[in-house]
């Protein structure tokens, strides 16, 4: 019996019918659902996705009588049924508090954390060094963002074979898997606390790898919360979820190479691509691209994704400085280092200006982070150890230097936490590999560093923090992170920080300084799952 091609759902009441396997948010942005605002803000703002990865919050519904449901999180199923748009509080008013789940837990050797390229490269390499392997993911399969994929459909084919080999190393693969605590065990391992489908799992090792990749840099500007308007790889993200996006009007704009392959994507998709429009100088940029001659691969990698979207006219030195609209996004304005302004009618803007390591899991674990040049990553030695024994950290989170960095390192960091990298054959292949990576990514933070002018789009009364519609009048007039957080919540929703933290760090130098549990939402039933207990005595 094959699955069904379709589902049906109801929308505030409303039948709606979707693809299998899309995500919501893919289902809601359809243009004949026509229901980009998702939620109202706590001003009573319309609010629509924004990174569609599930780190803004910002497509929170109510699914099934369960409030705060991250629509690009959730696959559509038959009968769901969806709330969009209501006010804060009144879904704690309407639903009655869900019935205490099963704990399930889970024993092994090394727990990687993060299902993306580097992810996948450890785990493989712990557990074909024959020890009890387990990877947590929170995706709906293994890939990460770089591979996303809707479930049951054939990876890219840059993915496939080491997908294949995940399969066969014995590791054991947990989807869905939102790990929101972790902590050192009364025997000396670890303990990690997830959210999954089914109720929470505690997975207790005897080392860690974090493999918890990077997510996108987003800076305030006027009208930036509009619906419509996305990050650049949260509108890849979201076609990529199963989104029809044909017949849009885009401009895609910010910083990085990123640009190329988002507005290839979308041109792919059906969007009608207006202008791509890059902040850093034509000159930076030519320099770039003449080194790629010693990157022939990267190089031809350029020029296929320019090709994808070869009608659009390509910027340097231009940015996106407002959006516009009523309801939803009706227009950007394009600003130059010149001066010079205009206005574009677009009806999405995907807007990113590059990515910053997730270090979340990292900092609560008490490991040593460093500005690296594009936001605070972890530090590590040449094992991919950080400065908490036992704790190993591949790819993004180490500072973000793309796929080859992230593969080298994740297999360096499997084989250190199995105990095996000493007798690794290939360990000096490994290491030229990410010395080269990481040698590309500065020159890449050098091309692509942001200019100050940036610093200046946000007005006054432009937000910054998007969970709590907090200024950057009423954030200026705080001292820092900390009394910005008392004062005005900045950082205190449901993100906590994810996206206003790095750009209040851009903005003003503020770092967060503080990292607590849980670092995703969870039920208050479920904290304290990984303190230790007598009965944990032995587990692993």
């Amino acid at each position: 019996m094959t699955a069904p091609d379709t589902v049906t759902l109801a929308v505030d009441g409303r039948a709606l019918e979707a693809a299998a396997g899309v995500t919501l948010a893919a289902a809601l942005e359809g243009v004949g659902a026509g229901m980009r605002a998702l939620r109202r803000s706590v001003a009573g703002e319309p609010r629509g996705v924004l990174c569609a990865m599930g780190v803004c919050f910002e497509c929170r519904v109510t699914i099934d009588g369960q409030p705060h449901r991250r629509a690009c999180m959730e696959i559509v199923r038959e009968g769901m049924d969806v709330r969009t748009g209501e006010t804060p509080g009144a879904w704690e008013r309407d639903a009655e508090p869900p019935p205490r789940r099963a704990v399930d837990m889970l024993v092994c050797d090394v727990a990687v954390v993060g299902g993306g390229p580097a992810g996948i490269a450890a785990a493989c390499r712990a557990a074909e060094a024959d020890v009890r392997t387990v990877l947590l993911d929170e995706g709906a399969a293994p890939g990460g963002q770089i591979h996303r994929r809707l479930p049951g459909r054939e990876p890219p084919p840059a993915a496939r074979g080491w997908l294949v080999r995940l399969a066969q190393s014995g590791a054991k693969a947990v989807s869905g898997a939102a790990v929101f605590d972790a902590a050192r065990a009364a025997d000396g391992g670890w303990r990690l606390a997830a959210q999954t489908a089914g109720g929470a799992l505690v997975v207790a090792a005897r080392a860690i790898v974090l493999a918890t990749g990077s997510r996108e840099l987003f800076l305030p500007f006027p009208g930036w919360t509009l619906p419509g308007v996305y990050g650049a790889g949260g509108a890849q993200a979201l076609w990529k979820s199963g989104a029809s996006l044909a017949g849009r009007t885009a401009v895609v704009g910010g910083s990085g190479p990123l640009l190329l392959p988002v507005a290839a994507s979308l041109a792919k998709a059906g969007v009608r691509i207006v202008a791509v429009v890059e902040q850093a100088a034509t000159r930076e940029l030519a320099a770039f691209a003449l080194g790629l001659v010693r990157s022939p691969g990267r190089l031809r990698e350029a020029i296929r994704y320019r090709r994808g979207f070869a009608p659009a006219p390509y910027r340097a030195g231009a940015w996106v400085a407002e959006a516009r609209g009523h309801g939803r996004l009706e227009g950007v304005v394009i600003a130059d280092a010149r001066g010079g302004r205009s206005e574009v009618a677009c009806d999405l803007a995907a807007v990113g200006w590059g990515l910053t390591p997730n270090t979340e899991l990292a900092r609560l674990l008490g490991c040593a982070v460093s500005d690296g040049g594009q936001g605070i990553a972890v530090s590590v030695d040449a094992r991919q150890e950080t400065s908490v024994a036992g704790v190993f950290c591949a790819g993004e989170a180490c500072g973000v230097a793309g796929v080859e960095a992230a593969v080298a390192e994740g297999q360096i960091a499997g084989e250190a936490a199995a105990g095996s990298l000493e007798r690794s054959w290939d360990l000096r292949r490994l290491t030229r590999a990410r010395a080269s990576a990481r040698g590309f990514a500065r020159r890449m933070r050098r091309t692509f560093r942001l200019r100050p002018e940036l610093a200046r789009l946000a007005r006054e009364d432009t937000i910054v923090c998007r969970c709590e519609d907090a200024t950057l009048g009423s954030i200026r007039s705080c001292a820092g992170a900390r009394e910005a957080k008392l004062a005005v919540r900045s950082g205190m929703g449901p993100c906590q920080g994810r996206v206003c933290g790095p750009a209040l760090s851009f903005l003003f130098g503020w770092d967060s300084d503080t990292v607590r549990t849980p670092i995703q939402p969870a039920p208050l039933g479920d904290l304290g799952l990984v303190a230790p207990g007598p009965e944990e005595e032995g587990l692993a």
